[in-house]
């Protein structure tokens, strides 16, 4: 008889894991307190960068060049394309230096036998015409990245999850691991229905910590704000003049994506944020819009007095190092996480299905050592993190 699993949380974690542990002859249930995608998950938005650029990081870019190759794959499988190779520019204020992200991503690259291109303030007016040229200096174009429309392969993912046989049940009221003293045994709902397999993986994002209290030392959800913008001229902040870009990234954490099909440019920061609970209200901090707009003022003159049309509040499962959580929890048998994202996962989806399904199934995995269960120690971030 196949092994049993349950898995909390149907994001890009949860549904990858199912579909590989599916695969492999798992009896897989994959329960969400919502509908799949849900609306409120960091997976559920128009685009996620897609990169391989991670400074001088050997296991994050090896990843990310794996992760490309199978977003082309699954492109060609689904019939459409959900992943767009649109690109990668990220610039600088100042001359690129080492231990920057510029410097050290175009060097390790390079390196790897990977053509960037070297852009300068002068190829930047000529090139990327809605940049701000006196104001960024130096930095490179990858054309191999871009960006995915992440919501959309959630939705995909999940219908691959049904077809595959694996059950999904949506709409569980408040679904909480259940355990009998330490041991792990299943899910309960708040409505008294409880399910039992002989293993829970917990891949519920930025709620982990919450439903997880032994974990809040180590890992905390953090708020990130998310901004789309709706140009009158949408043609001017589109490829290839207009590719996914960061504007000095590792120092500030501004990025952004071209116009998407609906004409909606979207710019976020990826910074500290700020600790919540992820079932608080959502709320944007008093005079965000305004600095996004002056950002964009410094950045992209002609965006910044564009219409917005949405905003939204994203959810991190920030871990104090900024690496993923991915093991057994050693003090209750039964229970694997699967979380800690750190706003930085999403890139990863067609890899890491198989790296949480070696996990679970406590088969050796080079790119999974990085992500076992530690003790805190110093906090860092991950290559492309504003830290301040």
């Amino acid at each position: 008889m196949s092994a049993s699993i349950l898995i909390l949380g149907g994001g890009c974690f949860g549904l990858t894991a199912a579909l590989e542990l599916r695969a492999r002859g798992w009896k897989v249930t994959l329960i969400d307190q919502g509908r799949l995608p849900h609306p409120d998950a960091a997976s559920t938005d128009i685009s996620k960068v897609v990169r391989m650029d991670y400074g001088s990081d050997e296991q994050h870019t090896a990843m990310g060049e794996r992760s490309l190759t199978r977003w082309r794959a699954w492109n060609a499988k689904w019939g459409e394309e959900l992943y767009h190779e649109d690109g990668f520019l990220v610039m600088s204020r100042d001359e690129m230096q080492p231990g920057g992200f510029e410097h050290d991503s175009r060097q390790f690259l390079t390196a790897r036998g990977h053509k960037l291109r070297r852009t300068s303030a002068t190829m930047l007016r000529e090139l990327h015409p809605a940049w701000n040229h006196s104001a960024y200096r130096d930095g490179y174009l990858n054309p191999i990245g871009g960006w995915v429309e992440s919501g959309r392969v959630i939705a995909k993912l999940a219908a691959e999850a049904r077809t595959v046989g694996v059950e999904i049940i949506e709409d569980v009221a408040n679904p909480q691991p259940q355990f009998v003293g330490a041991l792990c045994i299943g899910i309960s709902s708040s409505n008294g229905i409880q399910w039992k397999s002989d293993h829970v993986l917990v891949a519920a994002g930025a709620w982990t910590p919450t439903l997880l209290p032994h974990l809040q030392d180590v890992m905390w959800a953090t708020a990130q704000t998310v901004f789309h913008f709706k140009p009158h001229n949408p043609s001017s902040f589109s490829p290839p003049q207009f590719p996914v870009w960061g504007a000095d990234i590792g120092k500030t954490g501004w990025y952004g994506f071209p116009a998407n099909a609906d004409g909606l440019v979207k710019v976020a920061n990826h910074g500290p944020g700020r600790r919540v609970n992820a079932n608080d209200p959502r709320t944007l901090p008093t005079g965000e819009e305004e600095r996004y707009r002056t950002f964009l003022r410094e950045t992209f003159p002609s965006l910044a007095e564009e219409p917005l049309h949405s905003s939204r509040v994203c959810l991190y499962c920030d871990t104090f190092d900024g690496a993923f959580w991915i093991d057994h929890d050693p003090d209750h048998p039964g229970l694997i996480v699967a979380a800690g994202d750190s706003g930085h996962a999403f890139k990863f989806t067609p890899v890491m299905g198989e790296i949480i399904a070696d996990v679970v199934e406590r088969k050796a995995n080079a790119w999974a050592a990085r992500y076992r269960w530690r003790e805190k120690t110093a906090a860092s971030a991950d290559g492309a993190r504003a830290s301040s």
